[in-house]
């Protein structure tokens, strides 16, 4: 079985982050191929990036506990779903921290996203989907956007995400898609 993680990559107060991780994780826990924990990066205390040289060059391994912390636990995951807010057409920076805190224990792993915002996370993503690569992860191509119709929904009509149908299918896809993504990655590390 598969050993996934959910990134939650917002840190503000108030923050719609939690009604995505919610639903995602609902939806994971009717699944039987995969587990899914939660990573909050509220809980996660990582410093900004301060590496006095590329992490590349001590094979991986950072110098600021929080950060070693946090790459450890990366490691254990067989592929990963990121919520990406879109502030100012950009991913969070708290997001972007995350991801530079850890090297090589994102390397050949599948990675999959649900966006929100102006029109629903896209352009966060596709910055998020450079920087996957860069880490050499696989970045799948489908993803979850809530867009601003049923994030108002949300906000000030009492829906929820299950009301609207197209978004319940793009989560099945998604986890359909990383199942399939997990499954080989972990087969073609272990060979």
């Amino acid at each position: 079985m598969l050993n996934l993680a959910l990134i939650i990559g917002s840190t503000r107060p108030q923050r719609f982050a939690d009604v995505p991780a919610q639903w995602i994780a609902a939806g994971a826990a009717e699944r039987s191929d995969f587990h899914l924990d939660i990573l909050d990066l509220r809980d996660q205390r990582l410093p900004l990036f301060e590496e006095p040289v590329a992490p590349a060059w001590t094979q991986g391994v950072y110098s600021n506990p929080l950060a070693e912390e946090w790459r450890q636990k990366i490691g254990k995951y067989d592929g990963f779903i990121i919520t990406a807010a879109e502030y100012n057409h950009g991913p969070t920076a708290v997001l972007k921290n995350a991801l530079d805190s850890a090297t090589f224990e994102w390397r050949r792993k599948p990675v999959a996203f649900v966006g929100y915002g102006g029109v629903g996370g896209a352009r966060a993503i596709e910055q998020l989907r450079g920087v996957a690569v860069e880490l050499h992860m696989a970045p799948i191509k489908a993803e979850v956007n809530i867009g601003m119709e049923p994030f108002l929904g949300i906000l000030q009509q009492g829906k929820t995400l299950d009301d609207y149908p197209h978004l319940a299918a793009a989560r099945t896809t998604v986890f359909d898609e990383i199942a399939w993504w997990g499954n080989a990655l972990k087969a073609a590390r272990a060979a």
